[in-house]
């Protein structure tokens, strides 16, 4: 996100924190803007844990971001944005990216509660993220079509979230829960129980209780949300058939596939690819 879009040694007032430790970053400066973007490109990031003054909206315009909560763990695929409340702590991964933050004073959006969103967006959200650019947030003096774009903005954002997207994947700060969580994304084709166990080191049965207690799910529910979350970012990539994105992701075939993903999100791939293709 904007700020959390420069590494973390670079983010202005940041140290390079640990896991777990949480730097208050503000992207202002000493510029006290009460909106503004911050536009990242080229590198890839990890923001390392921190927490701005400011509401911001993350949005990749190319590659891959993640965002991470205490609460879950969010991939945003093409299209698709975070929407991160003011002062909750949160890490963020960029890869390969061209991504704007934009940050919001808290009063311009009130009513949100204290969780990330994802949120899909819409052609004339994207449009004014893309031309959000040319204010970053750090700039000196005021500018009155700057103010009244963000206040336009603002309002935008207010309705938007009402339309979030249903799939996240939870987190925990049990470690062999997060390993297990890790060994299971890079493996999502063809991850088992018994690889995944062999892989961490633990039996099936402390797994199965250790995963259920640290996160509310079983592990099949979370590899079919992981699955079904990383189906959506290879959806949204051009050139892809969904027989292609079904068997990359781990399922047998295109209608269990299709029925899983329709039970989940609402709607097939086919009609969620023509959405966010034509948005």
């Amino acid at each position: 996100m904007g700020v959390s879009a420069t590494p973390a040694k670079n983010v202005p007032g940041a140290a390079t924190p640990v896991v777990g430790d949480v730097t208050d970053v503000d992207m202002r400066g000493d510029a006290p803007q009460r909106a503004g973007s911050f536009l990242i490109e080229g590198s890839d990031v990890d923001t390392m844990w921190h927490a701005h003054p400011m509401h911001q909206i993350q949005y990749a315009f190319e590659g891959v971001a993640e965002v991470e909560s205490e609460r879950s763990h969010y991939l945003l695929p093409p299209q698709q944005a975070a929407w991160i409340p003011a002062g909750l702590p949160h890490r963020t991964t960029l890869r390969n990216v061209r991504a704007v933050a934009v940050f919001f004073e808290p009063s311009m959006v009130q009513g949100a509660d204290d969780r990330v969103r994802v949120l899909a967006a819409a052609p004339v959200i994207r449009e004014m993220l893309d031309y959000a650019v040319r204010w970053p947030i750090d700039r000196l003096g005021h500018d009155r079509t700057a103010e009244s774009f963000f206040d336009t903005l603002a309002l935008l954002t207010r309705d938007w979230l009402d339309r979030e997207v249903p799939l996240s994947l939870p987190t925990s700060t049990d470690p062999l829960v997060r390993e297990v969580m890790d060994v299971t994304r890079a493996h999502l084709a063809d991850a088992t129980l018994a690889t995944v166990c062999a892989a961490v080191g633990t039996s099936e049965r402390s797994l199965r209780r250790h995963f259920s207690h640290a996160t509310g799910m079983t592990w099949r529910s979370y590899l079919l949300q992981a699955r079904l979350l990383r189906a959506t970012a290879l959806l949204a990539e051009s050139g892809r058939s969904v027989l292609d994105v079904a068997t990359a992701v781990g399922f047998d075939s295109v209608s269990a596939f299709t029925r899983a993903f329709a039970r989940v999100t609402g709607e097939t791939p086919t009609a969620y690819r023509r959405r966010v293709s034509s948005a």
